[in-house]
């Protein structure tokens, strides 16, 4: 089986969920993780290569995000041309949700509803019965399999055999997903509590067994340089279970989560990684706006401004770990009190040291406000299966619809307010750059640094026989940034985005070698221009452009 993701970037790693499942029942199933394939000309080139390569009896396209309704019918309609033998399934979210759609296309065999393991492990078996699965018959079926907290046989594992490249296997950014489902109904969101009824079958959010998120650490630890949490976590007593014997004070970890940290979390989380990222959604930037809105019903528990500057100062006790706090613009019940709350709050939190992250609200199939926005009177850019996939198939640039006030006046108001907060988020963090003199000593700042060749890098079926063994230097900084470099390649040999080539890539690996020690910028450009042959504005926008990138720290 080759799973397949259906948006640009990295896949959901449910799709790795899914690929050790299977491997542990028998099945040979590939995953690829990074798709960069920006052109449908891209695309199909590289469907065909996979499908020559893999030979699969069947494809899963993961349809999570709403956002890859277009692309992922493209890509089911293109395996079907390329090797109609081919049996294609969906499922995920946003297939779940609109299966009766979807199952009308005719891109698809099979529209898997809520979660994939069982019901794809059947298909691939043969079995008469596929759980969960819509076929041509169009008619719902029960939800035969229905994942719980007493649910242990689904975790990472066949880390070396899932992927088809190093490329993808180092694509990989260090999710886990310490639960399953959302235990709220927030107007705005696809993915709430009645939603994931209605799709998955499942009753109420759970927190997995902790010795299945043991095994997904168990699998990846050594693979990435990041671990990724979801707020369905649970305490800092199940964290440290599951983290209980990995040494992970070299590895950072981004975790998101809503209302007031949990007692010991922020301890257990400085304590346990070497750099930490809190991402805290707090609703609204205005305090009047998410008090109202929690009243009625509409949004989660969310801190009061007081318990936020509370969290906020007990991070700034510890010196690892960084916040970054969250909002969305445009919510109902929007005011001008409450757009001056936002200003003022997103200016304190900026004052104090944290990031911020803002941005409108966007239109989400299944979401309250998406579905009935007359009720707050607002009007969606996209309602309906049809107008979402028309949306996309004329936007590839990956932007979404939103939700706009029926007040013209308020609406102006509104966006420049959202305007306004990016540009002071925007201003704050350039501020916050180093400012870096010519004599100021700078030194390399990797993570780590991989030697390996060029087929093992992209997949030797993807690479001529001739420039399969050229070699490739991965150099990867401490802040995760990669870079692969190949000096001897040519561009004429083989042309891969991923890979800097040639010249290029002999001056980067130069200019890092040089930064080996402490050394000034000044100087290492002096250097460049004899050792790798560079004018002193390339030497200066090359090492400008490495620190930038996070290869370079003052030293």
């Amino acid at each position: 089986m080759l799973l397949l993701g259906a948006g640009t970037g990295e896949a959901t790693c449910g799709l790795l969920y899914l690929g050790g499942y299977l491997r542990r029942h028998g099945i040979e199933a590939f995953v690829r993780l990074e798709d960069s394939d920006e052109s449908e000309e891209e695309l199909e080139r590289s469907l065909e290569e996979l499908l020559a390569h893999v030979r699969p009896r069947v494809v899963g396209i993961s349809l999570k995000w709403f956002h890859h309704l277009a692309r992922g019918l493209f890509i089911a309609r293109t395996v079907r041309r390329l090797d109609p033998s081919v049996r294609i399934v969906t499922g995920g979210d946003s297939a779940s949700y609109y299966w009766q759609e979807l199952a009308r296309e005719g891109a698809f065999d099979h529209v898997i509803l809520g979660d994939g393991e069982l019901p794809l492990l059947s298909l691939c078996r043969g079995d008469a019965v596929v759980p969960n699965s819509v076929d041509g018959a169009f008619t719902r079926p029960p939800h035969g399999y229905v994942q719980t907290a007493r649910t242990e046989d689904v975790f990472y594992s066949h880390f070396d055999e899932l992927f088809l490249s190093e490329r993808d296997r180092r694509s990989f950014s260090g999710w886990v997903a310490p639960g399953k489902g959302c235990g709220e109904n927030c107007l705005y969101c696809g993915g709430t509590r009645g939603v994931q009824r209605a799709a998955f079958g499942r009753a109420k959010a759970f927190v997995r067994p902790a010795q299945s998120v043991r095994a997904d650490h168990d699998a990846i630890v050594q693979e990435t340089w990041q671990l990724r949490y979801d707020f369905a976590g649970g305490s800092a007593e199940y964290l440290s279970a599951v983290w209980g014997g990995f040494d992970l004070s070299r590895h950072a970890t981004t975790y998101f989560l809503w209302g007031v940290p949990a007692p010991g979390l922020l301890e257990t989380l400085a304590g346990t990684f070497g750099r930490v990222y809190l991402v805290l959604d707090t609703g609204s930037f205005s305090q009047t706006q998410r008090t109202e809105l929690m009243k009625q019903g509409l949004l989660k528990p969310c801190p009061s401004d007081r318990q936020l500057m509370e969290v906020v100062e007990a991070c700034r006790r510890h010196p690892n770990l960084k916040l970054e706090v969250c909002g969305i613009e445009g919510l109902p019940l929007a005011t001008e009190r409450t757009l001056a709350e936002e200003e003022g709050l997103v200016r304190r939190l900026l004052e104090a040291g944290c990031d911020v992250g803002s941005q409108r609200l966007e239109a989400q199939p299944g979401a309250l406000v998406t579905q009935h926005p007359e009720r707050f009177a607002m009007k969606s850019e996209a309602r309906s299966y049809a107008e979402f996939k028309a949306w996309f198939e004329a936007r590839p640039d990956g932007s979404v619809p939103m939700l706009r006030f029926l007040d013209p006046k308020l609406e102006a108001r509104v966006q420049r307010t959202a305007d306004r907060l990016v540009e002071l988020a925007q201003a704050h963090a350039a501020s916050q750059a180093p400012r870096i003199a010519g004599s100021t000593p700078l030194v390399a700042n990797l993570g780590s640094t991989h030697e390996l060749s060029l087929g093992e890098w992209c997949g030797a079926f993807r690479v001529p026989v001739a420039a399969r063994k050229t070699p490739v230097t991965l150099v990867r900084s401490v802040d995760g940034a990669g870079l692969a470099c190949a000096p001897d390649l040519s561009p004429r040999a083989f042309l891969e985005p991923s890979i800097r080539h040639g010249d290029e890539a002999r001056a980067i690996l130069t200019a890092l070698e040089t930064f080996a020690r402490p050394t000034s910028s000044d100087a290492a450009i002096a250097r460049l221009r004899t050792s790798a042959r560079l004018a002193p504005p390339e030497a200066r926008e090359l090492v400008d452009g490495l620190l930038e990138a996070g290869f370079l720290r003052p030293g």
